[in-house]
């Protein structure tokens, strides 16, 4: 989305800027706020779930966008955490009055923030974004509980962009067998064979020698007899 500093008028910048300032510098509970130096007109924030809530633990972050005739027309909300709640559309858009017909220009951001982390408290399913997760809500509602616990769980904590409980992408390149064997143990048997070979090879040798020598006795003994006959 397009930055709006530029159509906005002067004395509303100083205004934003200000208010952005004093809440960056004592931000309501459970909510900090990420000031932009150089986009005032859109805040980034982080709500700390709820306590007694399926959101409870979790940390969601969301933007709020000030749009070119701001402060007459409220600023656009929407979470960039993934979140099961009847106000809060698949894209992330969140619907709440104060940002519709109740809006006051002099509410001010601070207002806004505390209206959308109540949203998390008391959802509203009559202007409900999320059709599924406002039936829930009306009907079913531990179901409802559990749908949002689990997105909670997946996006919403354990790090940026929710990583608590993501299995680990396996590292690259192939992977040796798990019935591949003890390497050591192919190891152990390669080393025999040069052994063996040499082992077998040394009984050759031996043998050929004993061989050549019992020859070579004969040989002599046969001569002995023959100069003897002479």
């Amino acid at each position: 989305m397009n930055s709006n500093v530029e159509n906005l008028p002067p004395q509303v910048l100083r205004l934003v800027y200000k208010e952005v300032s004093a809440l960056a510098a004592d931000p309501p509970e459970g909510i900090k706020i990420y000031p932009s130096e150089e986009d005032i007109t859109e805040l980034h924030t982080a709500i700390e779930g709820p306590e007694g809530t399926p959101f409870a633990g979790g940390i969601f972050r969301m933007r709020l966008v000030l749009g070119k005739d701001f402060p007459a027309v409220p600023p656009k909300g929407y979470f960039l955490t993934k979140i099961f709640h009847p106000n809060v559309g698949h894209k992330g858009e969140i619907c709440v009055n104060v940002l519709k017909r109740d809006w006051k220009a002099e509410l001010g951001l601070r207002h806004v923030l505390l209206t959308i982390k109540c949203l998390l408290i008391h959802p509203n399913p009559e202007s409900a974004l999320n059709e599924e997760a406002g039936r829930l809500l009306l009907e079913d509602y531990a179901e409802y509980a559990s749908r949002a616990r689990l997105l909670t769980e997946i996006h919403a904590m354990g790090g940026p962009g929710g990583t608590s409980g993501a299995p680990q992408d396996p590292p690259d390149g192939p992977q040796p067998k798990k019935h591949a064997g003890d390497p050591t143990k192919r190891a152990a048997g390669a080393g025999m064979a040069p052994a063996a070979a040499l082992g077998n090879g040394a009984n050759a040798n031996s043998t050929s020698s004993s061989s050549n020598s019992n020859v070579v006795g004969k040989k002599k003994t046969d001569k002995k007899r023959a100069l003897r006959r002479l």
